[in-house]
């Protein structure tokens, strides 16, 4: 009896597996688990199972695709270590690719969300509505809301389709901004620069060299006032 009530089991996990691989084969989007479950008639906990099992036995295997969680579901996609290949593959002919301009928006309001167009264009320090009509045309971003103060200006966030094409599940999975943000010590040379035009030594000091009190300073002779004009 308990030979027979295990390969019922096995049976119907494999079913189970076959019946999730063929769903999320022809899905558009990710696919939530618990919506699988529901679909199969099974708990929840037997599909995040069933769908960790298969994951592993892709990576085990050495596929070219894997099982991954994005945006809140499960889906297939390439394996990340084939990613030249992939790129090559769709990049090949392709003309409709977002501008340094629109990728600097999106992040904006991928970190800051949510945001109205007015706060990202402070940010950036340049008009925004073109490329924030852009990103939304494009299904990046959405309005989530409106704000309560005055105005009740439109605030901005970024949908799953972002999180899909990014291979994250949440906003909360992107990279923390501290990675890309210079130390202190780097800012304070930068500004040192800026005044001055201080030179740094291969250890990061300054190069002390004799001041001549005569010699007009960069900022005079350009005749500006010493700020940065970007």
């Amino acid at each position: 009896m308990g030979g027979s009530s295990g390969e019922n089991q096995a049976d119907g996990d494999a079913e189970v597996r076959r019946a999730i691989e063929a769903m999320l084969m022809v899905a558009l989007e990710p696919v939530p688990s618990n919506l699988l479950a529901q679909l199969l008639e099974v708990p929840t906990d037997e599909v995040e199972r069933v769908c960790g099992d298969l994951a592993g036995a892709y990576e085990e295997d050495g596929r070219g695709f894997a099982l991954v969680r994005v945006a809140g579901g499960f889906r297939f996609q390439s394996h990340p270590d084939q990613a030249q290949w992939v790129e090559r593959f769709v990049l090949e002919g392709q003309s409709s690719r977002l501008t340094s301009a629109a990728l600097e928006t999106l992040a904006i309001v991928a970190y800051k969300q949510p945001v109205s167009r007015a706060q990202v264009s402070a940010i950036r320090g340049v008009d925004v509505d073109g490329v924030m009509r852009t990103l939304q045309h494009r299904g990046y971003i959405v309005e989530l809301s409106r704000d309560p103060g005055p105005g009740n200006a439109v605030l901005f966030g970024t949908t799953s389709f972002f999180l899909e094409h990014l291979g994250l599940d949440s906003v909360h999975d992107l990279p923390p901004l501290g990675e890309f943000v210079p130390g202190a010590e780097v800012v304070e040379a930068l500004e040192r620069g800026l005044r001055g035009g201080t030179d740094l030594g291969i250890d990061g000091e300054p190069i002390e060299e004799p001041v001549d009190d005569d010699e007009p300073s960069v900022a005079e002779v350009l005749g500006v006032d010493g700020s940065v004009e970007a």
